[in-house]
């Protein structure tokens, strides 16, 4: 029984881990994808675009399809179209194709996002079920900080297609792993579609609420950090790649203590906690660097960093706590999308408030003085966010007691 559990337990690790994988692999590869198709920035970049955009459009799609026909079934589908498209990508003849086949990749990972958390859910033990959204959340860091690094090996050996066909035998293996290891489920009657307004109870909104405003700000810290350590704190790129992999890091250590934790002491109180640091953390961006330094920033990441895997294992089990089988897939979903628009309003609108604080969009040619007032906006910001966060958490928590009491 142990050893199925934990081939089941690597196989949707694996899943998560080839999403993430794709999310952040290509990034490294836009230089070279430019120079190989004589195309501007704005055009190589569509091959980012493309994959997040298809990744968050169907993911609530992928869990819906996994609640009619099946979780296993879908993700096997998944795993297998992300293996197509991954080919597809490494042999791409013009940018037009490519971009076409990161979009069908992306569509594919939505499979493997979601329904690898609803499968997890579903066959882990309700004592473990903490410590398994732990250990998705760990593969998840695991795959976005591996891509980079993970890419820059790769194409000085192999070119740009290289970073497309490492990722074939990895899918290769999951769908192969995820046939042989994951157990069947029953058949399927053709029952009536289940309306996704449903399960937008009044219990799930606040997880989805507060997911996106946590994602906003982590996404945040990518996206003002790299500018704040170069031009706020004149470090040079592999000094800047160095202090920005402390946050992968951490994750990738919290995870499963985190999960832990959620079991041992319980969602609620482990979702206070992690938005409690979260919260701190952000504050701290916004003064500590501007005051002591590189130190001050690694500092404020110590922080940060533990209480977003905290948060994370806490809302997934709590969101999933109650719900029925035939509806996981869908919250699943849900809780994707919830934290793929998260990270899209931290690039883009926590990005416009930082240069909104810096007064100007060229960050290249601010001053330091400049840079450090936009990060005391933005984390100022950030952190007020967070306070809101908790405040919604704790108002759904007295809400949830006084419906009991009734």
């Amino acid at each position: 029984m142990e050893k199925a559990q934990a081939g089941i337990a690597v196989t949707l690790a694996l899943a998560m881990l080839l999403a993430a994988l794709g999310t952040s692999i290509a990034n490294i590869a836009l230089p070279a994808l430019a120079e190989a198709f004589s195309a501007p920035f704005a055009q190589v970049q569509a091959v980012v675009v493309a994959y997040l955009g298809a990744l968050t459009v169907c993911v609530v799609i992928a869990g819906r399809l996994g609640d009619r026909c099946g979780l296993k079934p879908m993700l096997v589908a998944g795993l297998a179209v992300f293996a197509v498209a991954s080919v597809l990508c490494a042999v791409a003849p013009n940018l037009p194709l490519l971009i076409g086949a990161r979009a069908l990749q992306g569509l594919g990972s939505a499979f493997l996002m979601t329904l690898a958390m609803a499968l997890m859910r579903q066959t882990a033990s309700e004592a473990r079920v903490g410590r398994a959204m732990g250990l998705l959340g760990t593969v998840s860091a695991l795959g976005t900080a591996l891509g980079p690094s993970l890419g820059g090996l790769l194409i000085p050996v192999a070119g740009w297609r290289g970073i497309f066909w490492v990722q074939v035998p990895l899918a290769a293996l999951a769908l192969i792993l995820a046939i042989t290891m994951l157990p069947p489920e029953p058949v399927k009657e053709r029952a009536p579609a289940v309306r996704l307004r449903s399960v937008m109870n009044r219990n799930l909104a606040p997880n989805l609420l507060v997911n996106i405003v946590v994602a906003a700000v982590m996404m945040t810290t990518l996206v003002v950090g790299p500018f704040y350590l170069s031009v706020g704190l004149g470090l040079g790129a592999p000094q800047v790649g160095l202090v920005m992999a402390v946050g992968p890091v951490i994750s990738i250590f919290s995870g499963v203590p985190s999960g832990r934790l959620v079991d041992a002491w319980g969602s609620n109180r482990m979702l206070a906690v992690g938005l409690s640091l979260l919260a701190t953390g952000a504050l701290l961006l916004a003064f500590l660097p501007n005051g002591i330094g590189v130190a001050g920033y690694v500092l404020s990441i110590i922080v940060l960093t533990p209480g977003y895997q905290l948060f994370q294992a806490a809302n997934n089990t709590a969101a999933l706590a109650d719900i029925s089988k035939d509806r996981r897939g869908t919250i699943s979903g849900l809780l994707s999308l919830s934290r793929n628009i998260g990270l899209i309003a931290g690039a883009s609108a926590m990005g416009a408030v930082f240069a909104f604080g810096v007064g100007t969009e060229e960050f290249a040619r601010a001053t330091p003085l400049a840079i450090a007032s936009g990060m005391r906006l933005t984390f100022l910001l950030a952190g007020a966010m967070m306070l809101a966060a908790i405040a919604v958490t704790i108002g759904h928590r007295r809400s949830a007691r006084r419906g009991l009491h009734r």
